[in-house]
């Protein structure tokens, strides 16, 4: 089977999210955590975390991007009873059995989120569409690493042209 884990590709997690997730976290999409919020209200860190971040498990922190790995029967039930102690400890579910049954929901959906072949990752797109919490995932192929990305580049188009 497999499941997804946190991937800090840069240090702007740390920056973006008002607590970033570690990364090699166990993940879900974490999206109960706005239940109870007024997405128009969010502002600053807390938008980008409902925007765009998925939830590490162990840290309750935000992961832009989530890696495909494979998991065993063991790893997928560790998961489970960590988000089952995390939704007592911090979302108030009211007991651990019950608990029990939202974390298994959450890493089923996890799973499902994981049928791509391991290494690739997955991005999150969420907003509040229509009175209802709406998710987009995209799953993103890592490219080998050959050096730094380089997001903005200069050419010139022609002799005598600016950049």
């Amino acid at each position: 089977m497999k499941l997804l884990k946190t991937v800090r590709a840069d240090p702007s997690d740390t920056f973006v999210f008002g607590h970033a997730a570690e990364p090699g976290e166990w993940a879900v999409s974490g999206a109960f955590a706005f239940a109870h919020l007024n997405p128009d209200a969010l502002e600053g860190k807390a938008r980008a975390e409902f925007r765009a971040g998925f939830l590490g498990l162990s840290s309750l922190g935000r992961s832009t991007l989530a890696q495909v790995v494979d998991a065993d029967v063991a790893e997928r039930s560790a998961a489970t009873e960590l988000l089952a102690q995390q939704l007592v400890d911090h979302f108030g579910a009211p007991d651990l059995a019950t608990a029990r049954i939202a974390a298994g929901e959450e890493i089923d959906f996890a799973a499902e989120l994981g049928q791509h072949p391991a290494g690739m990752l997955i991005a999150v797109s969420r907003r509040f569409e229509e009175g209802s919490l709406r998710e987009v995932f995209r799953a993103l192929t890592p490219r080998k690493a050959t050096g730094p990305i380089k997001v903005f580049a200069l050419a010139r188009s022609g002799a005598g042209d600016e950049p």
